[in-house]
């Protein structure tokens, strides 16, 4: 069964990219464009895993990150954190909130599948 991925980012050339890579890989990709859509779309759909950019509108990734974390009906939802923010300080904060994987912008093609594979068939 192709892990569904669901990817929050608001850079369509980004979720573009990431769609593509991760399509080809078998997994089944849906996008949103802000933190307030991820909740609308986990409460519909389950994904087994979510990318999720830090820099989002209405609700910013931490704040979404703190929200799948914190409900337990969500417990061992893989969770990662892709960013252009990537000093210390950030990710930091992800580990804190309990992000299972943090990789910056740009990202190797390579990198984030291998991350994403290992996430959501874990």
């Amino acid at each position: 069964m192709p892990a569904h991925v669901l990817i929050a980012e608001d850079e369509p050339n980004i979720v573009e990219s990431l769609s593509f890579i991760l399509s080809r890989e078998g997994c089944e990709v849906t996008a949103v464009f802000d933190g307030r859509a991820v909740i609308d779309k986990i409460a519909t759909m389950r994904p087994d895993l979510v990318i999720l950019d830090v820099m989002l509108p209405k609700m910013n990734g931490f704040e979404v990150l703190k929200w799948i974390k914190a409900n337990p009906e969500l417990t061992g939802m893989p969770v990662m954190i892709l960013t252009a923010k990537g000093q210390d300080k950030d990710r930091k904060t992800a580990e804190e909130l309990g992000a299972d994987a943090f990789v910056t912008k740009p990202f190797s093609n390579r990198e984030v599948v291998e991350r994403v594979m290992t996430l959501a068939t874990a």
